[in-house]
């Protein structure tokens, strides 16, 4: 069975536009297991967004529109008083994480491009815990097919100091790894983590470099 880590941030464009390579390469590979850890491309931010930096960051997002394709809306960023702080997004994933975890790896990754969508696509302000919620437990119970997850029980855990530790210990072991930059993806082979993609990467490499491993 093939084992994979996706080292990812729900608020970097990036990682968004990287979605489709790797749906491309996990429909290749239905037995595979993927878990997602989050990396905190900007946790705990407290700068207001300005001018100058939206239209950096606007930039970056042209680019990513362009190589893959996805909608973008800048109204997220446009928001009075918006913070570009990925920390509450991650701490949602890492709470799906925790309320789901008898759940698929692809339906934990379902909602993790919920929140993507909702940022980037719906120009949702994703930093607000409702928000989060929200989007969250409406993919959870479209991944689970029933309505067994509620907002306020997701809430809960989103906000939950050990939600927060365990998030955190997230980005600590990301930068154990040396993993800087996102997206990142690794293949667990023989006991040993081998960097298969370390930013945007199309799906075609990505197999190349798991063949490569795999086969030694």
């Amino acid at each position: 069975m093939t084992q994979l880590i996706y080292i990812a941030d729900p608020m970097c464009s990036w990682c968004y536009g990287f979605g489709p390579e790797l749906d491309a390469l996990l429909a290749g590979m239905p037995e595979a297991q993927m878990d997602i850890i989050v990396g905190g491309l900007r946790a705990y931010n407290t700068e207001l967004m300005d001018e100058q930096k939206k239209a950096t960051i606007l930039g970056h997002w042209k680019h990513v529109a362009e190589a893959s394709g996805l909608p973008f809306s800048n109204d997220g960023m446009s928001q009075p008083g918006f913070v570009y702080d990925t920390e509450p997004a991650c701490r949602a994933v890492v709470a799906t994480r925790i309320l789901a975890d008898d759940l698929a790896p692809r339906a934990k990754l379902a909602v993790f491009r919920a929140i993507q969508h909702a940022f980037y696509a719906e120009g949702l302000d994703v930093t607000k815990p409702k928000v989060l919620s929200d989007v969250c437990v409406a993919a959870l119970n479209a991944a689970d097919g029933g309505d067994d997850y509620d907002v306020d029980s997701f809430q809960e855990t989103l906000t939950a100091y050990s939600t927060s530790a365990e998030t955190r210990e997230d980005f600590e072991q990301t930068q154990r790894w040396g993993i800087r930059g996102f997206p990142a993806l690794l293949l667990v082979h023989e006991g040993a983590l081998h960097m298969i993609a370390s930013g945007y990467t199309r799906t075609a490499d990505l197999l190349e470099s798991l063949r490569q491993v795999q086969q030694g």
